[in-house]
């Protein structure tokens, strides 16, 4: 008993199952033409798959109930087993204590699994709540056999029923309600009320009530079906009763003395969808359709039952409905029905040993079906009910549906596809068999055949469409094909609906698809990687409008620029150069274009800026101007003055060039051209021969000038202005401000031309107010004889003055040179006389040592030094030359130091004689080393190192010398 549920019987003590299957054969799917194998590792377990409940009851079972995994089952004349099974090792046995002569007729159990009602042959009912033990009497429904209960899903609890609808063996319907608590002292009944609501008849006779069921709808909405031996009632409407109307029914001919309605429910509390009427004709098979108004049922048809079936000996006993099949208990047998077809897919005998079949029970929250003998209880799983759907769905030509049930099978899918893909084709449906063939593996080549054969072209279009968007992104070759196929149909289309007039508007939209097509990022790769093969193709089609635009998407800008040039839209070329702004393609196409649009060109180079090289569009510009109109030229020149003026260009070509056309078109523009240049050579940037050459070939003197001035040629200049003008040679003669010599004769020249030129007595007394440097004594030789003095008398007299006047400042400054000579040497005769004191304890000021141990300087800011640490002092801030001259004279010391000392003494017999000569060498050689000293000491000991000017020339230099920076810096590590 407490392995009711975990343990099974051995396979021995089951029978395989005869299967009989309306699928297609595994045979006949194998490997077929859409390229797809199926390979069946292992043999595919059945749908329907029963295992036997290792349980041998104690006594025979009489009935049998569960749901929500609530097992009931009555066993011999009193015993009640209950078995969760979530727990199926703690069953409850209890013990009903009813009369001898009563038995249990049926047992009914609501959704929850928490209430169960027992009804009796006696006509007596008992209940027992799944959280007590102990059987009460339902009082009430006493004197009433009870064959159905319809529960109240809504308001169901497990301590409550909720109103219910109760129907008997009379037809009679009841509603009731029933609560588990234990009520007040006066009623201790667990049924609250019940009371009659309706009764159902047969041909004018109250007939049982075999099953009832109770369902609710939108906007509060009853549905309630009743069922008796042949009928089928239905009640519909807005109360928990049903219609006040008279209900609608089914009714059916034949009468086997029962019937029974189950219904399937995808989840729990979820309205069925669909039912199954076990009756005397068949089994009633339809959905439930909740939305109309009339009637709950719909779709409905009566499946026959199979000619083994003869109700004298194996009536059917039981239905249940499941997702695609309805299951129906014969005495020794379960036959599945599949509700698409009618066909019986799976039929499994029992034993004689178990005893005949009783009862089939379906759970509709496990989903588990059970069957029970008086022996013996089995159960059936349901595996993948809805495997083979597809193929009848397909078989019925439902081919929607039959999708929807093999989307995760690609091999099925694609069967699914080829036949209705094959349907559509035989229906001359051609654009949908197209899509549908470009969803499967079948041979490219066969399809596309048959649709060349049956001359749809749209349709051969729309299939290669679709198969070229299903292709990967490796399969290049497969997409270079379908590219240039699909290019091909829609100009071939494209070329018929053009010479049709009729079909103008068609042709518009097919060249819009087409031009979309070509537009495709998915395939763009390979649209670029093949543009010359489509060039071609539209070429030879002569589409010329569709190649400029397939030029445009492929960024070809050079192939729709030639073309708009070709044809003389020049405008066109020139609004795709603007657009795109490929400076290539600018250089390219600017001298054709500048030749009929050149104000637009002009301003479309404007427009470009600095992204433009004027230097490249030189050629262009030089071309058309030497052969082009006025506009042309008016054009070139405006283009480069804003090269000059506002990109400040300061290549020498576009300034030269731009000099030119001044001087042949514009030469008003020219002076002032040369005047904003500049006025020092480095400032400008033209050539200022070629500017000099290029002024004096079309005569442009005062530029001449100009250029001249530039180049420093100041007599040049001063020559060539006095051809134009006394004013501008005077401007040019006083630029060589530092050249007084130059400018003297540059003024000469002036005056020279003023009196032998001009005869201008008072312009040549001009020059001399306007130039300090000349003099009346200057220009007179170039006076002739017969000028009267009187005309420069006033200039003579100013002469003589400044001459008295320099000489009497020549005077004054003689006198103070006297005066500053005079002190000079009564300072130096001063310092001769002055002396130092010095201390035995004094220190030198940068080694800190005593003074008086090595030779030493002193100064008369009061800094002592020793010699040879002033010399390490000062010799690192003296110049490399001071510092060479330095070491050169130390060399010279030292040499004269060796010389000294390595002069042999005389002998004394010849003292007297050669006395006089070795006092007269030690005499030169010491004169030598005092003058060495004295040359070092200028040049270390000129100034105190600290005081003098050698320490405010390093105040600027760093304390640690940088290239010896990181060795100081390791040094205090």
């Amino acid at each position: 008993m407490a392995s009711i549920l975990d343990e099974y019987e051995d396979s021995q003590n089951r029978r395989h199952p005869v299967q009989h299957s309306s699928r297609l054969a595994a045979a006949n799917i194998g490997i077929t033409h859409s390229g797809f194998v199926n390979v069946r590792l292992e043999e595919e377990k059945p749908i329907f798959n029963k295992q036997r409940i290792d349980f041998t009851p104690p006594e025979k079972i009489n009935h049998f109930a569960v749901c929500n995994n609530q097992l009931c089952m009555s066993l011999g004349k009193d015993t009640l087993l209950r078995i969760d099974l979530a727990k199926p090792d703690q069953p409850n046995q209890i013990e009903l204590g009813r009369k001898e002569d009563s038995k249990v007729h049926k047992l009914f159990l609501d959704p929850t699994g928490s209430h169960l009602v027992i009804s009796l042959s006696t006509s007596e009912c008992l209940y027992l709540n799944r959280n007590t033990q102990k059987v009460r009497s339902l009082s009430r429904w006493r004197g009433h056999l009870i064959e159905s209960v319809g529960w109240n899903k809504l308001l169901g609890t497990e301590t409550n029923t909720g109103p219910i609808l109760v129907g008997t063996s009379q037809g009679i319907i009841f509603e009731a309600e029933i609560s588990a608590s234990e009520g007040s002292l006066f009623n201790t009944n667990p049924d609250q009320y019940f009371k009659q609501v309706h009764a159902l008849e047969e041909d004018g006779k109250p007939a049982p009530v075999c099953c009832i069921e109770v369902e609710r709808g939108m906007e509060s909405k009853v549905f309630i079906i009743a069922t008796t031996r042949k009928r089928l009632f239905q009640f519909v409407g807005l109360n928990r009763t049903g219609s006040q109307l008279l209900p609608s029914f089914q009714e059916f001919p034949f009468n086997m003395g029962y019937s029974e309605i189950t219904f399937y429910t995808s989840k729990l509390r979820i309205c069925p969808k669909a039912f199954a009427w076990m009756m005397g004709n068949g089994v009633l098979y339809g959905q439930l359709d909740y939305v109309r108004p009339d009637s709950l049922l719909s779709d409905v048809q009566v499946w026959d039952y199979t000619p083994d079936i003869d109700f004298s000996f194996n009536k059917p006993i039981s239905v249940v409905l499941t997702q695609f099949h309805f299951l129906l208990l014969l005495p020794d047998r379960v036959k599945a029905i599949c509700t698409l077809n009618g066909q019986v897919v799976y039929e499994d005998v029992f034993p004689d040993k178990f005893g005949p079949l009783k009862k089939m029970i379906k759970d509709p929250v496990g989903g588990l079906i059970w069957i029970y003998t008086e022996k013996a209880v089995f159960r059936y799983h349901i595996q993948r009910e809805a495997r083979d759907v597809w193929q009848m769905y397909m078989s019925m030509n439902k081919f929607d549906l039959a999708k929807e049930y093999c989307r995760d099978r690609p091999e099925c899918m694609d069967t699914v596809l080829a036949k209705e893909a094959e349907h559509c084709f035989q229906n001359k449906r051609y654009m949908e068999s197209a899509k549908c063939y470009a969803l499967t593996q079948n041979y490219f080549e066969e399809i596309a055949l048959k649709f060349i054969e049956a001359k749809q072209e749209e349709a051969l279009k729309e299939f290669l469409l679709k198969k070229l968007n299903n292709l990967k992104e490796s399969e290049k070759t497969q997409i270079t094909l379908l590219v240039m196929w699909l290019t091909e149909l829609y100009l071939n289309r494209l070329g018929l609906l053009e010479s049709d007039e009729g079909k103008y508007g068609l042709f518009l939209e097919t060249r819009e698809e087409f031009r979309k097509f070509l537009c495709s990022s998915k395939h763009k790769e390979c649209l670029y990687n093949n543009r010359t093969t489509i060039y071609d193709l539209l070429a030879s089609h002569g589409n010329v409008d569709d190649m400029v635009y397939f030029s445009v998407i492929m960024q070809d800008y050079e192939r729709v620029i030639s073309h708009y040039c070709q044809h003389d839209d020049y405008g066109a070329a020139l609004e795709v150069l603007s657009k795109h702004c490929d400076e290539k393609l600018f250089y390219k196409f600017s001298p054709v274009l500048m030749q009929h649009i050149p104000k637009k060109v002009v301003d479309a180079w404007i427009k470009m800026g600095n992204r433009l090289d004027p230097k490249k569009l030189i050629p262009a510009l030089v071309n058309y101007s030497q052969m082009g109109s006025t506009q042309q030229i008016n054009e070139t020149i405006r283009y480069m003055e804003f090269c000059v003026y506002q990109l400040v260009v300061t290549e020498e070509a576009i300034h030269n060039y731009l000099l030119s056309l001044y001087a042949k078109y514009k030469p008003d523009s020219l002076l002032s051209y040369l005047e904003q240049a500049g006025t020092h050579a480095s400032d400008i940037h033209y050539d200022l021969k070629y500017a000099l050459r290029l002024c004096a070939e079309h005569g442009y003197l005062q530029a001449c000038v100009l250029v001249y001035k530039i180049m420093e040629l100041y007599e040049e200049a001063v020559d060539l202005a006095l051809q134009v003008d006394v004013d501008l040679a005077k401007s040019c003669a006083d630029l060589p401000e530092d050249d007084e010599e130059l400018r003297k004769k540059l003024w000469l020249k002036i005056a020279r031309h003023v009196v032998q030129e001009e005869k201008d007595v008072k312009k040549a007394m001009n020059c001399l107010s306007s130039c300090n440097l000349l003099k009346i004594e200057d220009i007179l030789p170039f006076f002739p004889d017969f000028v009267t003095i009187d005309h420069f008398k006033e200039a003579i007299c100013s002469s003589l003055e400044e001459y008295n006047q320099h000489i009497d400042e020549l005077k004054r400054e003689m006198e103070e040179a006297t005066e500053s000579a005079k002190r000079i040497r009564e300072d130096i005769q001063e310092m001769r006389n002055k002396y130092g004191l010095v201390e035995s304890q004094e220190k030198c000021a940068v080694c800190d040592f005593p003074l008086l141990n090595r030779p030493f300087y002193l100064f008369l800011c009061g800094h002592m030094f020793h010699y040879d640490c002033l010399f390490q002092e000062v010799n690192p801030h003296l110049s490399s030359y001071k510092q060479s001259k330095l070491e050169e004279l130390q060399k010279k010391l030292a040499a004269a130091s060796r010389t000294s000392k390595s002069r042999p003494r005389p002998a004394p017999k010849e003292k007297e004689e050669g006395g006089d000569s070795a006092s007269l060498g030690k005499g030169s050689a010491s004169v030598s080393r005092e003058q060495i000293k004295s040359d070092i000491d200028d040049i270390i000991a000129c100034e105190c190192v600290y005081c003098g000017e050698l320490m405010i020339k390093s105040i600027d230099k760093p304390f640690i010398d940088p290239l010896k920076f990181e060795e100081e810096k390791s040094s205090w590590l």
